[in-house]
This record gives C-alpha cells, sequence and structure tokens, in this order.
C-alpha cells in the first residue's frame, strides 16, 4: 500500500491535498464532505483586515483600487455598510465548530495589508483552536513614489508581527509580483514564515460598458495557471527551509503529481472542488495512489521533489534556456508548409 503521508508547516497530514480558502468551508455540510472524500487539511474562507477594523475610509480605498479579490469571493465586493456589519466574532465561532466537528487540521486564513490590531487577530485564531495561520496579504501599489523595497518592506514586516503573536506555525500565501521572487521568499522564511503558498489568483477590475463603472470579474482557475507555482517550488525545493504549497490551476491528480515531483508537500484545491464538489478530491487521490503503484513508488515522501531544480539532469529547464527552445519549437514551419 502507497503511504500517501506528507509533513506541511510541521503537521503530518493523512495525504498532500488540502481544500484552499474558499466559500465551502462556511458550510459545514460541506466541508464534512470534503473530509470524507479524503481531503487532508483545510484552510478557512478569509477574515479580512477591514472586517476587524471597520473603518469605512480603508474600505474604500482598496475597492476603489480592486486590490481585493480572491478565489473565496463568490460573493464579491458586498457595499461598504453591509461589510462593515460583518462580524469577525462569527469568524472564530465558526473556527471553533470546524475544529470541534472535524478531524483533520484546519488552517485560519488572515488577510490584510497594513500594519495595525488586525494582526493581533491572530492571537484569537490560535485561542480557538487553529492548527496553523495562512496569512494573505496582497497591495496594489498605486503610489507612483513608493519603491518596491518598502513594498517588500511590508511584508516582511507583517509576517514577523503575525510570528512574534502566536506560536502555531504561520504560512504567507502571496502574489508572484517581485522583482526578485527567489530572495524575497527567503527573506520571508528569515522573517518568520513556516511555509509558502504559491500563489495567490487576483481578479483586476474590469468595466462595465452599460453603466461605465468598474466592475469585479470572478473567474475560476485553469489549469494552465499551475505552470507558474510549479516553476517557483521547483526553484525554492530544497533552498528555502519552509514548506512549499502550490495553489492555482490544481484540477485533477496529474496536476497534484507535477507539482509534488518538483517538491510541493501540500497540494490546495478550490476551483476544482466549487465545479465538480467533493467528489473531485477522492478522484484526484485514487489518481495519485494508482500511478505511484503503477512505477512502484512507496511514499510521497519518496517521489517528493524528486524532479525539482535540485535533482533534474538540466536544471536550466526551469530557468531562460527552455524558453528559447520553446519559441523555435512553436514558430518552427516545414519548408512544405511553404
Amino acid at each position: 500500500m502507497v503511504d500517501l503521508r506528507s509533513r506541511y508547516l510541521g503537521l503530518e497530514l493523512k495525504n498532500p491535498l488540502v481544500a484552499s480558502a474558499s466559500p465551502l468551508s462556511r458550510s459545514l455540510d460541506s466541508v464534512r464532505r470534503l473530509e470524507d472524500a479524503g481531503v487532508a487539511a483545510l484552510v478557512m474562507y478569509s477574515l479580512f483586515e477591514e472586517q476587524i477594523n471597520h473603518e469605512k475610509h480603508e474600505l474604500d480605498h482598496f475597492l476603489s483600487h480592486g486590490a481585493e479579490s480572491f478565489a473565496e469571493a463568490l460573493s464579491y465586493f458586498p457595499e461598504p455598510a453591509e461589510y462593515a456589519n460583518l462580524d469577525a466574532e462569527e469568524y472564530l465561532e465558526q473556527l471553533q465548530q470546524l475544529k470541534q466537528s472535524l478531524s483533520i487540521p484546519v488552517i485560519a486564513s488572515l488577510n490584510g495589508v497594513s500594519a495595525g490590531g488586525w494582526i493581533k487577530y491572530a492571537q484569537r485564531m490560535q485561542e480557538a483552536g487553529a492548527d496553523a495561520i495562512e496569512l494573505n496579504v496582497f497591495y496594489i501599489p498605486a503610489d507612483l513614489d513608493q519603491k518596491g523595497a518598502d513594498v517588500e518592506a511590508m511584508y516582511i514586516e507583517d509576517v514577523a508581527a503575525v510570528r512574534s503573536c502566536v506560536s502555531i506555525p504561520v504560512a504567507i500565501k502571496l502574489s508572484p509580483y517581485f522583482s526578485a521572487f527567489g530572495n524575497m521568499a527567503r527573506r520571508l522564511v528569515e522573517a518568520g514564515a513556516s511555509g509558502l503558498t504559491l500563489f495567490n489568483r487576483f481578479y483586476q477590475p474590469d468595466i462595465d460598458l452599460d453603466c461605465l463603472e468598474v466592475t469585479p470579474h470572478l473567474t475560476l482557475s485553469t489549469q494552465f495557471e499551475n505552470r507558474l507555482p510549479l516553476q517557483w517550488i521547483a526553484i525554492l525545493r530544497g533552498r528555502v527551509t519552509a514548506s512549499l504549497a502550490a495553489t492555482s490551476g490544481v484540477h485533477d491528480w496529474q496536476d497534484t503529481l507535477k507539482l509534488l515531483l518538483v517538491g510541493a508537500d501540500a497540494v490546495m484545491m478550490a476551483s476544482a472542488l466549487l465545479r465538480h464538489g467533493p467528489a473531485r478530491a477522492a478522484e484526484t487521490l485514487q489518481g495519485l495512489q494508482q500511478w505511484m503503484e503503477e512505477r512502484e513508488y512507496e511514499s510521497v515522501e519518496q517521489l517528493k521533489g524528486s524532479m525539482s531544480y535540485q535533482h533534474v539532469a538540466e536544471p536550466a529547464a526551469f530557468e531562460r534556456a527552455n524558453y528559447m527552445r520553446m519559441l523555435h519549437s512553436a514558430w518552427y514551419l516545414p519548408e512544405s508548409a511553404g
């Protein structure tokens, strides 16, 4: 029997498949179905800084700049007055309920950007029973005078502040939009991040041509989107000490397997579960196990990272070399075609 166990954030998971933040975690029934289907851990929907602070001017700022848009935000951008009525206490109550009802680890999600008291809610999440915290930080640097180093420092400070508040593991879910992502990843780990979740999906604003208004536009992920986390997890595996989780574009067992091969400790799924229901989790685990049995792998730990940057015969395949090769191949036309 293949051993599917994987360690993530110091937690021993029965397999590497994790349900990432989505509306499914709002319903105890849907979460139980996910657990029954084999999901090894759950990341809750996000508790937003704005829900904690209830400061209308901050909320208006983020909405007007289109900065907050996530896979879990199916009821996207409620009105400011409605948003302010959301009670952060309900989040903690839901967290406690999930912990009491499930046997799998529950990871709380804290979403914010500015320095402030919202960070201290990490303590309350720990007190409510969270096994770990996923810090979800995203910021649109719309100020043309703001330097990249200042934005990076803000991320580092947020991780360090949350890390100082809790004893449970802290992962950070972040975007790839840094000029030197590898260096940024290492600095986040040095600041206290136990894990890196790569990458968040942010939906860009759209224009309603009838109303001439900036509007939100929700699109679930496609499988093509797992290429970027695959590349960076391969590069980071064995070169940073943090756990690595892949998210975005994970739709089936093949996606899951590829991400494990390059070094993911956990593979997170949301859009596929929203589209197909918990049965997709069971299908994914079945396909993964069957492939491993056919190739005589004994465990997930054995295959994990076996095709990372440090272990493939041609590491440059994850860098610029394959870019040129791909373009030549894509645009090559035989002479007979003319």
